[in-house]
């Protein structure tokens, strides 16, 4: 049997989280399946009750896939309580190129990323420079709050 992967992400507002994962990850909205406008009507269709989506849920999509397929799927699950505690779980954007990559390379690549993520509503928490373990990362948070790094 085949095991795939879907990030699930519990949030606010997916259609904020869609855009800016969108734009950090390189992927795309999901567009909704088979003939559906929205999906919203696709869940209708399948018989999703009325009460169980909120106003609005499924108007706009709330995933996002690689364009290339490689990737796993990301939804953004609207649920009604705010974020109160320290993620369990979070994502490493990894954009320097690796330890092969010189840490000065490595560090000018972060620094655009991060740049670009806070023009899109990141905020910087934390920059680790270590260049004495050949590291360089930045600690950021998604405009919900959800922590994630850059390396």
């Amino acid at each position: 049997m085949e095991t795939t992967l879907q990030l699930v992400i519990d949030c606010a507002d997916p259609q904020r989280l869609v855009r800016f994962w969108a734009d950090a990850l390189g992927y795309v909205p999901e567009p909704p399946p088979g003939g559906h406008a929205t999906w919203r009507a696709y869940w209708q269709a399948m018989g999703v009750p009325d009460d169980e989506l909120p106003p609005g849920a499924g108007e706009t999509p709330e995933s996002i896939v690689d364009p290339a397929g490689r990737g796993p799927r990301v939804w953004f699950q609207q649920v009604p309580e705010a974020k109160t505690g320290k993620n369990r779980l979070h994502l490493d954007l990894k954009v320097g190129g690796g330890r092969d990559v010189p840490l000065a390379d490595r560090r000018v690549r972060v620094d655009a990323a991060v740049e670009r993520l806070t023009r899109a509503g990141a905020t910087v928490l934390r920059i680790t420079d270590a260049p004495d373990m050949g590291h360089y990362a930045a600690l950021l948070q998604d405009p919900e709050g959800n922590e994630f790094c850059v390396v």
